[in-house]
């Protein structure tokens, strides 16, 4: 195991002052020897970065250095008493920051991963989210990020695939139809903020994705999985077409039809419509094409077949109605 307290070569010089000087401004006041704890260095090497700092700056318009254009720090305390206090910073506050919107939905995302489970209690994470706070150029917005009621199920899969046993689970497919179902968990993937299971399903004897929140009931059994992903194919793509598969025609803006690539039938190319990509997709059922649709509102019209554009139509105007009511209750 190499030495933490060598001497640092040149390279590592540069990157470890780098750090330094927004390690000693999240901390106003510390010691010579916790900083040189935190970064596995002697306190002599964090006492010359400290004096060198203090003579480092940016020279003002004459090109001269003036009062101001200089770092300093509290002399007194850092000599008498080996405590490093920052009393002028030179260019750290012109630095471009994060606005306080930036920040709110980095921090959002990152509360995110902090809630699935494998991420659970890391202090890695908390310690980034609130020096990103710290660094906006603005109060970030207060917000929460509910946790979804798939979150234990998806906890138990992970420990399935974790531990190569069978899970066994009540499944709602995209027609609606109930199974239970015994599967080898292989992969779990997501896809947006949907996650899925992907494993080998002993009752269709094959291959199947799974989304988590179909699942209900679902119990870890104590039965090896006889199926390993060393010997299956697992496509790079979450959906695979088949035989059974519906084709729908649909116009899409070019800026979302990236995230229909999974869908789109293999060979089809797409003709430029009206400023829109018309091309061919396909579904399982209609059930799932209004989910595709309302995930992308207003950049994707369903061209034909006319039961296609029927269940979409049907399906909006239902939740129109349904808001119409909230509004004429609350009225």
């Amino acid at each position: 195991m190499a030495d933490r307290t060598a001497p640092l070569q040149a390279q590592d010089k540069l990157a470890f002052l780098l750090s330094l000087v927004p390690f000693l401004m999240e901390h106003e006041r510390i010691s010579v020897q916790d900083a040189a704890d935190h970064f596995g260095v002697k306190p002599q090497q964090v006492r010359e970065a400290v004096e060198l700092i203090a003579v480092s700056g940016i020279p003002g318009e004459t090109g001269q250095y003036q009062h101001g254009d200089l770092f300093d720090l509290a002399w007194d305390d850092f000599e008498e008493n080996d405590q490093i206090v920052l009393t002028n910073l030179v260019a750290i506050d012109d630095a471009p920051r994060f606005s306080g919107r930036e920040a709110a939905a980095l921090i959002a995302g990152l509360q995110y991963l902090s809630a699935l489970p494998e991420n659970a209690d890391r202090s890695a994470i908390a310690t980034l989210m609130a020096k990103l706070a710290r660094g906006a150029s603005a109060l970030p917005s207060q917000f929460a990020v509910e946790g979804s009621e798939s979150d234990d199920t998806l906890a138990l899969i992970r420990d399935s695939v974790a531990s190569g046993v069978q899970v066994e689970f009540d499944y709602i497919n995209s027609r609606g139809e109930h199974e239970r179902r015994r599967v080898d968990p292989l992969r779990i993937e997501s896809m947006d903020a949907d996650w899925y299971l992907r494993g080998w399903c002993h009752l269709r004897e094959a291959v199947r994705t799974f989304r988590i929140d179909r699942i209900g009931n679902p119990t870890v059994t104590s039965e090896p999985i006889t199926t390993h992903a060393s010997d299956v194919h697992l496509p790079d793509t979450l959906f695979e077409g088949s035989a059974d598969d519906l084709v729908v025609t649909i116009d899409v803006a070019p800026s979302a039809a990236p995230l229909l690539a999974d869908y789109l039938t293999d060979g089809t190319g797409s003709t430029l419509v009206d400023g829109r990509d018309r091309t061919a997709l396909r579904v399982s059922h209609y059930h799932g094409l209004k989910r595709l649709v309302g995930g992308l509102p207003g950049m994707v019209t369903v061209v034909e077949p006319a039961d296609a554009r029927r269940a979409v139509a049907d399906w909006a105007a239902a939740g129109a109605a349904r808001y119409d009511e909230q509004i004429a209750g609350a009225d």
